[in-house]
């Protein structure tokens, strides 16, 4: 059993990845959002906690006791980096798995549309700069860099490292909740490196 804290777990990533937790391990869940009503109700296994990651007193109860972080954040993302970074190291919680995008490093190749890179989108500078400061950190990291997301029930994907070019447009939550089940289990898997996922 493994205690995961989940940061964005209101958000569409995290809360496919919160049941997916819950259908497929018995780790005991953390599950941290601004506004926890929206969480639904908790099973016997999950406990909530209401409010920001920028919190440096809130993060630091969430971060107690835990294993693994998992993070889906949307906002100012390098600053939320830099606050669960320095978060982290202060509690001695080392395993962090933070969602970013493809196309942060221009891994995109021309043959998948190259106008989805940093160099044609300036939108990924945000993503960008966050996984940076993880990388930056001291941390056992994993940060993810998904396709464009859907709904899609299949957990058929292919992940690529940072170096290699990614493999394709798009990706189920399923299959990214899959890969931070995974991850969340093996802290050799991915470690200090950055993984895309795309459908196959």
């Amino acid at each position: 059993m493994t205690n995961v804290l989940i940061i964005g777990a209101t958000g569409s990533v995290g809360s496919v990845t919160r049941q997916y937790f819950l259908d497929h391990t018995d780790d005991q869940l953390t599950l941290m959002a601004r506004n926890t009503d929206r969480l639904g109700r908790l099973s016997d296994r999950e406990q909530a906690i209401a409010g920001s990651v920028t919190d440096e007193a809130t993060l630091q109860t969430a971060l107690r006791g835990q294993d693994v972080v998992f993070a889906a954040l949307s906002g100012n993302l390098s600053g939320m980096a830099k606050s669960l970074v320095a978060a982290m190291d202060a509690s001695g919680v080392q395993r962090l798995l933070f969602i970013a995008s493809m196309g942060i490093y221009n891994e995109i190749p021309a043959s998948l549309g190259a106008s989805g890179n940093l160099r044609n989108n300036p939108m990924l500078q945000g993503y960008r700069a966050a996984a940076d400061v993880v990388e930056a950190s001291d941390l056992n990291y994993t940060v993810i860099r998904p396709g464009w997301f859907d709904n899609g029930s299949d957990t058929d994907y292919q992940v690529t490292k940072k170096g290699e070019p990614f493999g394709g447009h798009d990706v189920s939550r399923q299959s990214i909740a899959d890969l931070v089940v995974r991850l969340a289990h093996d802290e050799t898997l991915g470690s200090r490196d950055s993984l895309g996922i795309n459908r196959k």
